[in-house]
């Protein structure tokens, strides 16, 4: 199982893309800018899309994708692409962007009855079964419904947990107490010094971010996601004063994350330096 880094920041600039990841070759989970860094080819492979919650830079690449693969897809007799979320979401994709105002309805188009999108709700707590894939809807914690995606590996080779867009949330810790976390993929959008934008706007800055983490057991492949522009080494600078026995890592956009690997194989995909190892490593 490959996990591919399409995007992973919390904002845009040059080299900066927001959230997404395409997962073997056929799910994105989340849909940011990131996806625009897809070839023709590769978009329309894809048949499902989880969304963690409804906020722009995690939902945007929705109606885009739609319409470059509409064609291709109808050509091939390609059902329609499933969009994964929990019901509130669909809503606000329904009233705020698939409004024939923001952008046309391809859950109606080409035509009502082979649409280039279907929508299907999920809940937490669910277990999707995708592609040979199996999908744990997670809570999360933020300023609209919001939840996370733990995908199973198979075997013992674990689980790749993606927290979403979420503040402290002991429910998280509470179900991955009973899971092999293999990667944690989790969000710290601001520093320190903007504690309280990230207190109100229910994300993670560093200090936060070690009181979630000592709930996590064992010692795992921890990926910070979701930083600002301009922020990202004065998040990493706060981290690195962590005493932890997780290993601590930026993810970056174009990474690829392999479960099955050991994991000095996992840290030669990227340059980024570990923060915190264990001694054993």
């Amino acid at each position: 199982m490959i996990i591919r880094v399409l995007g992973c920041s919390g904002a845009i600039a040059a080299g900066s893309r927001t959230t997404s990841f395409l997962l073997d070759h056929s799910i994105l989970i989340d849909a940011g800018t990131g996806v625009g860094d897809l070839t023709l080819d590769e978009l329309a492979r894809i048949d499902h899309i989880l969304i963690s919650h409804s906020h722009l830079d995690h939902v945007l690449a929705i109606g885009l994708l739609a319409d470059s693969v509409m064609r291709a897809r109808v050509a091939r007799k390609r059902p329609p692409i499933v969009v994964h979320a929990l019901p509130q979401t669909l809503d606000a994709l329904r009233q705020h962007i698939f409004n024939g105002v923001i952008w046309p309805d391809f859950t109606r188009l080409p035509t009502p009855e082979a649409p280039a999108l279907r929508f299907e709700p999920l809940e937490v707590g669910e277990v999707l079964t995708l592609d040979g894939h199996r999908i744990e809807v997670l809570s999360a914690a933020h300023t609209v419904p919001a939840v996370g995606f733990a995908v199973d590996a198979g075997g013992d080779r674990g689980w790749w947990v993606y927290t979403g867009d979420t503040g402290p949330n002991p429910a998280l810790w509470r179900r991955l107490a009973s899971m092999k976390v293999a990667h944690l993929i989790i969000e710290t959008a601001f520093s320190d010094d903007e504690s309280q934008l990230a207190n109100v706007s229910r994300h993670l800055c560093p200090s936060t971010l070690r009181q979630e983490l000592q709930h996590l057991a064992g010692s795992v492949d921890v990926y910070v996601t979701h930083m600002k522009p301009g922020e990202v080494c004065a998040v990493m600078n706060g981290v690195s004063t962590f005493d932890t026995p997780h290993r601590i890592h930026a993810l970056q956009a174009g990474q690829q994350i392999e479960l099955g690997l050991s994991v000095a194989d996992v840290l030669r995909q990227f340059k980024e330096p570990v923060v915190s190892r264990p001694n054993n490593l």
